[in-house]
């Protein structure tokens, strides 16, 4: 509770961010997401809490830090925040040229391909992060997920309110998807290949006798594939995108299993 004092103090007057009481709180709440006792947003009941203080800390914590030059081995970067380290220790196995910024957590089990996840982001024990998969500032993901080849997991620091994408335990995402603005995937969820989900995209369940809508949300278990409707404009009728849930993963099968099933049985492609 000090600790939020101190960021809600230093947010409503940034001319206390040259003082060292609040440096420090800024940067204990960094170290606090770096070792994932904190979370920008986390479960509360089957609904999510977004902690906006903490998203506050991390938009402060730029202005405080310096730029510095960071070599490793032949490769040099140059940039405010460190590199994560000691993945031995935390049990995470790391392909060269996989990179986690320090303020992020990965949880024991994750395996990163060259990929890349960014200052707020929290990542489960036990998911892949394949090659060249990113997972945005503040995204949040859940355990034993598969973030396939390409995929995008769009990232929010500003405005403090919003929502960051959450991808919940067990959901498959496949290839090149992108997800941004906040959306939620449902657990155990299947995103085929190419599906692109914003909060203003239409998910359109069409397994049943009439199509049933949502939006910034798929449900658990979905099976998805991208899909188009068509949309007047005034130069004519168009096809726009969409996504279509076309199934659900079964529950009587290993969830590998069923994720094979799913994709099987409903022709997706990963």
């Amino acid at each position: 509770m000090e600790l939020k004092e101190l960021i809600e103090k230093a947010w409503l007057d940034r001319e206390l961010l040259k003082e060292s009481k609040a440096q420090e709180a800024v940067r204990e709440v960094v170290a606090l997401l770096d070792q994932g006792a904190l979370r920008v947003a986390e479960p509360d009941g089957e609904k999510w809490k977004i902690n906006e203080w903490i998203k506050k800390a991390v938009i402060m914590y730029f202005p405080i830090q310096q730029m510095e030059t960071i070599e490793v081995g032949p490769f040099e970067f140059h940039d405010k925040i460190a590199l994560k380290k000691d993945y031995k220790k935390l049990g995470v196995r790391v392909v060269p040229h996989a990179i986690a910024r320090y303020g992020s957590f990965v949880n024991k089990g994750v395996i990163m391909m060259p990929s890349y996840i960014n200052i707020g982001a929290y990542v489960d024990e036990g998911t892949m992060v394949d090659t060249w998969a990113t997972v945005g500032s503040c995204a949040q993901v859940g355990k034993n997920v598969h973030l396939s080849g390409g995929v995008g997991l769009g990232g929010v620091l500003e405005p403090v309110q919003a929502a960051p994408v959450i991808i919940e335990d067990n959901v498959f995402v496949g290839s090149r998807c992108i997800v941004v603005e906040g959306v939620q995937v449902g657990k155990e969820a299947v995103l085929g290949a190419n599906v692109v989900l914003t909060a203003s995209s239409k998910i359109i369940d069409v397994t049943g006798s009439k199509p049933v809508e949502y939006k910034g949300y798929v449900p658990p278990r979905s099976v998805v594939i991208p899909g188009t409707i068509p949309k007047k404009f005034e130069a004519g009728e168009y096809q726009v995108p969409c996504a279509l849930i076309i199934g659900t993963r079964k529950e009587s099968t290993d969830k590998k299993t069923s994720l094979n099933d799913a994709l099987r049985e409903n022709h997706v492609s990963v």
